[in-house]
């Protein structure tokens, strides 16, 4: 995709907000002796205050935003999770829920809708997000859908210290900034940022001892050193985010949904070019560069290495399936089957629903769910019909 083709230009005011945010990029290359690694600028690019995509004020999620979730396509997604974590949270007997990186809100409103017709409710619905203008627009959707549970909602500004109970993080770590790399001459080189003819351009260095020993450690776990020139990603991060997860869960499970692959599958000679992927306006195409600030950028995710990363923060693998098995398993005919008293375009549209949230080639295979647990081991309904845990 050519994405100077294909992306819609920004207004006169986003064109700015972008601008203002290239220059701070730019002062920081400038104070870096002219190299920033990637995963700083991805960070920047969504996370600077007041500038960075999460937390500028701009409209993200939904028809009139970049992207849409499968909480924003469908309620069944959120009514399915809701019974998983129903099943979890009876087992547990009782405990909170906390939702990392809430979006736009509609999924706590749904399971909180869905949590009172099952009759079990979370002891507190936590939420915690950094995005101070998508709180804003949680609090609303709440408002909208269950004004009666507002006030029992919490909103965090930090990890707690010990949580007991569920915790959901629904495309989250695809998210979190991440490291590229390209193999040159056998040696691992990170992918950086640098300024190059007034604008921001990749720009080539030798990889630091952390990102070299992560492509080596990859190369060793697919049996297989990495092609020439072959081009990809590395959350670096990953590790010490779930090792300070594991410090606060003192019993429950921790379930991650999001698009990614098993290390092999991700790592394929046939994918060189990695996974990067930008989003704007519900156009994606993969130059990070293109208006810093108003798009979205995220990278698929290592599941193996969430995994690995999971059981040295003491955490064991519970499950690892597709998003449409793990919704099979949460009774999704259920709610697709009591459509008698609908009207005929209202089920018309929820089997759209369902076929875009199970489909493979819609969100079915592409994404996966994951179970995390720590201080339980009985079985998740939701990894019931086909456990892919092998696969890792």
């Amino acid at each position: 995709m050519n994405p100077q083709a294909e992306v819609p230009e920004p207004g006169p005011d986003e064109a700015a907000h972008s601008a203002c945010l290239i220059e701070r990029i730019r002062a920081e290359i400038e104070d870096s002796a002219g190299w920033i690694s990637f995963a700083r600028y991805m960070d920047m690019a969504l996370y600077s205050p007041g500038l960075g995509y999460y937390s500028a004020g701009a409209q993200k999620l939904g028809p009139a935003g970049d992207f849409v979730t499968a909480p924003e396509v469908a309620p069944v997604f959120s009514r399915c999770l809701a019974t998983q974590c129903t099943e979890i949270l009876q087992e547990l007997g009782g405990g909170d829920l906390l939702e990392l990186g809430a979006g736009s809100g509609i999924m706590a409103a749904t399971m909180l809708e869905e949590f009172g017709q099952l009759g079990v409710r979370p002891a507190r619905y936590r939420i915690l997000d950094v995005s101070a203008d998508l709180r804003q627009r949680q609090r609303a959707t709440l408002l909208d859908k269950v004004p009666e549970q507002v006030e029992s909602v919490e909103w965090l500004d930090a990890m707690p210290e010990s949580v007991s109970g569920v915790v959901i993080a629904n495309e989250v770590i695809d998210a979190m900034p991440v490291e590229r790399f390209v193999i040159r001459g056998g040696r691992v080189n990170s992918l950086g940022v640098s300024w190059h003819f007034g604008r921001l351009d990749w720009a080539e260095t030798r990889a630091g001892e952390l990102l070299e020993m992560a492509v080596r450690a990859i190369e060793e776990s697919v049996g297989e050193t990495l092609p020439e020139g072959y081009t990809s990603e590395v959350n670096i991060g990953l590790e010490p985010w779930l090792t300070s997860l594991g410090r606060s869960i003192e019993r429950g499970v921790l379930l991650f949904v999001d698009y990614g692959l098993p290390r092999r599958a991700f790592y394929a000679p046939e994918r060189r070019t990695g996974t990067l992927l930008c989003h704007y306006r519900h156009r994606f195409h993969d130059d990070p560069f293109l208006n810093p600030g108003l798009q979205d950028i995220t990278a698929w995710v290592d599941f193996t290495a969430v995994a690995d990363a999971a059981e040295k923060a003491g955490l064991s693998l519970a499950g690892f399936t597709t998003q449409a098995h793990f919704l099979i398993g949460n009774d999704i005919e259920h709610y697709l089957s009591d459509v008698s008293q609908l009207e005929l375009p209202q089920r018309l549209n929820l089997s759209r629903q369902a076929m875009v949230l199970t489909l493979p080639g819609e969100m079915g295979e592409r994404f996966k769910v994951m179970a995390l647990a720590k201080e339980y081991d009985s079985p998740l309904r939701g990894f019931s019909v086909r456990d892919l845990r092998h696969t890792l």
